[in-house]
């Protein structure tokens, strides 16, 4: 199974305001980028969105390390999504989960992968996480003008 590192990262000008996402997708010594921008989102949806594009452009099921600064996005995927799809996609408190329909889209393209989420600490010595942010802030810009 092929090795591929997925590392993400969300940006956001306003919370909510425009936004952009990105994800640098690394096997072997081949690496790709990926960005976009949304004129009016949340910082979480823009992380959300970099997950799920940089696994979405996987063409074959890989053996995956997603590496994110967020740890809404980590903790969302790893600790929380099971017990909202048990629960009619309600939190603890009874109250609808944001972003249900990008956690759906995640929640199906981790089931194409072995995954595993690292969290590293954001704009820190992480080269390819200070390249993410690069590239997402740059789309949130390019989105705003």
């Amino acid at each position: 199974m092929k090795k591929v590192q997925v590392i993400t990262d969300g940006a956001c000008l306003g919370n909510p305001g425009p936004g952009g996402w990105a994800a640098i997708l690394r096997h072997a010594r081949h690496k790709r980028e990926l960005s976009g921008s949304e004129p009016h989102t949340t910082n979480n949806r823009m992380e959300l969105t970099a997950a799920v594009r940089g696994l979405a452009a996987l063409k074959e099921s890989c053996e995956v390390e997603v590496i994110t600064d967020s740890e809404y996005l980590k903790n969302g995927i790893t600790e929380w999504l099971p017990r909202w799809k048990r629960n009619g996609w309600k939190t603890a408190s009874k109250d609808p989960v944001k972003n249900q329909d990008l956690w759906e889209q995640l929640d199906a393209l981790t089931e194409r992968h072995k995954t595993r989420w690292v969290w590293t600490k954001g704009h820190a010595n992480h080269e390819d996480n200070n390249r993410a942010d690069e590239l997402a802030s740059a789309a949130a810009r390019g989105v705003s003008r």
